[in-house]
């Protein structure tokens, strides 16, 4: 069978700790990239771009960071919704102030001070844990949405609070406002979800996201081994934090490009990005794009199959996604806490044993 280690022989440690150990993963890795990048941008539209691609990317991003903290690090956190509008409050502030600067500077910065907002706010993880931070970084959640609702400098003065886009591009391509193609918005948001993830993926494998796991398994005896508490929880917070920056400022700055705070980065902004990595996985970067792919994916096809096919009322369709989520939350919590990684994982182990399948 093709899916077996054997006959793959390592020669350094290097290889024989990367995160593919399986050549077919690893091609399946390498043509997935060559599909996303040589294969997509020449045929996607507006409609798969705005719906489903663009969507997808910018909550992996958000999904990856949320995991970090939440997956890795065990810190429990639902303020996803107040610290994407703080990218991307950031990121308008940037574009305004500084026009002639790169607008992947200006992400990258977004995602600089949202770390460190995160790690404020995060501080609170040093003495208390589980349901209370929970509610602390709730409340972070209607603090942030509170403050740029109420100071008119976020949103420079503007009589309707709203902010609005300008006219960005890199390398002469048009990347923000009304008139940006398609397959530009696809992917400048696929260059940052790329390094996202593989950001992630070696952060998470590295001595940092031992000590995020150590932490989250039993602080205590993390703490009699040497793995520091404090270093260790606001990394997680700030990690976590940069990476929905991000993604706060590519949903404003590329994907939406006009936004009013309340209604864009609300609670149940949070609490989307959080059932995403209830069900792709906790603890899991696969897990993170999974989730994001599964819920990005759920409207639409209820969409096209509940009003284009069966033409049944929008409203129903609408409230049929609230009970299929709400199901498979209840089912991934009771029947696989680990979610759809995990299933994942068996069906690759058994695939790897056939015909012996456990």
């Amino acid at each position: 069978m093709f899916y077996r280690e054997a006959g793959d022989f390592k020669t350094s440690y290097g290889a024989d700790n990367q995160t593919f150990p399986i050549k077919f993963d690893r091609y399946r890795y390498y043509a997935v990239l060559a599909i996303a990048y040589l294969v997509i941008p020449f045929i996607i539209n507006d409609y798969w771009a705005n719906a489903l691609f663009v969507p997808f990317l910018i909550y992996a991003i958000a999904a990856i960071g949320l995991n970090i903290l939440v997956g890795y690090g065990g810190q429990v956190s639902l303020g996803t919704g107040g610290f994407m509008a703080v990218g991307a409050y950031a990121a308008y502030k940037l574009m305004t102030a500084f026009p002639d600067v790169s607008i992947m500077i200006h992400v990258i910065l977004a995602g600089g001070i949202t770390a460190i907002v995160g790690v404020l706010f995060g501080l609170p993880s040093l003495r208390i844990k589980g349901f209370y931070l929970a509610v602390a970084t709730l409340a972070a959640q209607f603090f942030l949405v509170w403050l740029f609702n109420k100071v008119p400098w976020f949103y420079n003065y503007s009589a309707s609070g709203q902010i609005n886009a300008p006219e960005r591009t890199v390398f002469g391509v048009l990347v923000t406002g009304p008139n940006t193609e398609a397959w530009a918005k696809y992917l400048i948001c696929l260059v940052f979800v790329t390094a996202a993830g593989i950001i992630a993926r070696n952060l998470t494998r590295g001595s940092v996201g031992r000590k995020w796991m150590a932490i989250r398994d039993m602080d205590i005896a993390a703490e009699i081994i040497g793995v520091n508490p404090l270093t260790a929880k606001l990394s997680a917070f700030a990690v976590s934090s940069f990476f929905i920056g991000v993604s706060g400022a590519l949903f404003f700055a590329v994907y939406l490009g006009a936004v009013e705070v309340g209604e864009a980065f609300g609670i149940n902004k949070s609490f989307l990005v959080l059932f995403m990595v209830i069900i792709g996985g906790l603890g899991s970067i696969f897990g993170s794009f999974a989730g994001a792919a599964f819920l990005v994916l759920l409207p639409v096809a209820l969409k096209i199959v509940g009003v284009d096919v069966l033409g049944w009322p929008t409203d129903i369709v609408s409230h049929l996604q609230l009970v299929i989520v709400g199901a498979l939350i209840v089912i991934f919590l009771i029947a696989e806490p680990h979610g759809l990684a995990q299933l994942w994982r068996v069906a690759k182990e058994k695939l790897r044993l056939w015909p012996f399948p456990y």
